[in-house]
């Protein structure tokens, strides 16, 4: 039978515990502090939050999320745009620290109208929060 020196076994429960910190440090426990669908965003701030909009009023729309989250690390979110429940666009999107902000761009063509909801789910496609809007 082999011995393991004091040095083996430490540096592998090292490795075993690095690599659970950074499993937990990747899945963030990613919080949304604010979520908004805006027709614009000015210096990293939405400018409005979109409640009812007519589609010929706009080319563009954006869903703007805050996160904070325990830990420093990357991780993802996902911003999934809906219209009248069915799935029209995906987002995934870099989260780099304990506060960030992101956002998704949806193009909008006239006729567009509907009942919208962007979900915003974590890495493991879990849903953090969602914001709906009516399109005229």
């Amino acid at each position: 039978m082999k011995r393991f020196s004091v040095v083996t076994v430490l540096s592998i429960f090292l490795v075993i515990a690095f690599g659970a910190a950074m499993g937990h440090a990747e899945s963030g426990n990613v919080k949304i502090t604010e979520m908004a669908v805006t027709t614009k965003i000015v210096r990293g701030n939405p400018i409005d939050s979109v409640h009812r909009i007519s589609s010929a009023s706009v080319k563009q729309l954006f869903c703007f999320t805050r996160t904070t989250a325990e830990e420093d690390g990357e991780t993802t979110i996902k911003h999934v745009w809906y219209r009248d429940n069915q799935k029209v666009a995906e987002y995934e999107l870099p989260i780099k620290g304990k506060r960030w902000r992101t956002y998704s761009r949806k193009a909008i063509e006239k006729g567009w109208s509907g009942e919208w909801r962007v979900e915003a789910l974590d890495a493991e496609g879990k849903l953090l929060k969602a914001v709906t809007f009516r399109m005229n």
